[in-house]
């Protein structure tokens, strides 16, 4: 079953609460085969970064996100994280600067940016 608003909602608000900063939410539904959506988020450490990872994967079991794979924890430059219709990419500056995976996936929709929060957007519900 696909992810729904609220469930993503509830991933963007629980980031935002751990500190985590620049987050944008991407729809690549119909751009790629990937995934649906991408999650970017920045944390302001390696250290920050960890425990935002760490903290989300305690918690997507509750919401009945099911987290495929976890990708680059022990350094935490760059965690990835698979839950299947959602991939989240927490990074520390440096790496998101370097990456910028915003402008590779540039024709995708924006859903969520910093407190412009679903506002407007084409979320399925």
């Amino acid at each position: 079953m696909p992810i729904d608003r609220k469930t993503l909602e509830k991933v963007v608000n629980f980031v935002e609460e751990k500190k985590g900063r620049d987050m944008m939410l991407l729809d690549l539904r119909g751009i790629s085969v990937i995934t649906d959506y991408f999650l970017l988020v920045t944390g302001n450490s390696r250290i920050q970064t960890r425990a935002i990872a760490d903290y989300l994967q305690e918690k997507l079991g509750v919401w009945d996100i099911r987290l495929l794979r976890t990708e680059g924890l022990a350094e935490a430059n760059w965690v990835l994280m698979d839950c299947g219709d959602l991939v989240i990419h927490i990074m520390t500056p440096e790496t998101r600067d370097f990456y910028n995976l915003e402008r590779l996936w540039g024709d995708a929709p924006v859903v969520a940016a910093g407190n412009s929060r679903f506002e407007g957007s084409s979320l399925a519900d």
